[in-house]
């Protein structure tokens, strides 16, 4: 039975798993609010280091310190076969990711059909930690994430783990993200 977490836990999660944290990452747009400023100047020509998004950098700033620590932070984003305006600002903004020490890798929406992730992995976003727990991510329509919910069951987990190893052996890293501006 899942149990659902408040935002509060969901932080404390991603900064106390013991080896790895794999998120796959499967919505056209995310709805957050302390990005829709950043994202909109990206959109209109004039784009602003993520760095300068207190929510962003100190983002950057854990991934660092986890990485420093040995751990182990991945995702693969599935991003339309045209990306949208949000995914062509995550691709760009990807780099300050990586460069905190974050692995990322592409797929397109049609690649992860072709592949049968999708749509078998369904819709909802998620974090493997330790491929021993999973906390799904739920969005509404717009983007906006709606709850999450920590799950431990064993076949659900093991379940998410194939999905992620399929993800990871299809994808690729972006190549050039400064193209993507």
């Amino acid at each position: 039975m899942p149990t659902l977490l408040t935002d509060v836990d969901f932080a404390e999660h991603l900064r106390t798993f013991t080896r790895t944290a794999c998120r796959l990452e499967l919505q056209p747009v995310y709805l957050e609010p302390e990005e829709e400023a950043t994202v909109a100047k990206f959109v209109d020509g004039q784009p602003e280091p993520p760095t300068e998004v207190p929510g962003l950098r100190s983002w950057f700033e854990q991934i660092a310190e986890l990485t420093v620590a040995g751990k182990h932070v991945e995702r693969v984003r599935v991003h339309e076969d045209l990306p949208t305006d949000y995914q062509r600002w995550e691709r760009w903004a990807g780099r300050w990711n990586t460069a905190a020490g974050e692995t990322i890798r592409y797929m397109t929406r049609s690649q992860a059909h072709a592949i049968g992730l999708l749509p078998a992995a369904g819709d909802v976003d998620w974090w493997l930690l330790d491929s021993e727990l999973l906390i799904m991510m739920m969005f509404d329509g717009d983007g906006h994430r709606t709850r999450n919910e920590l799950v431990a069951d064993p076949l659900i987990v093991a379940q998410a783990q194939v999905w992620w190893d399929l993800a990871v052996r299809r994808s690729t890293p972006d190549p050039d993200p400064s193209a993507a501006a």
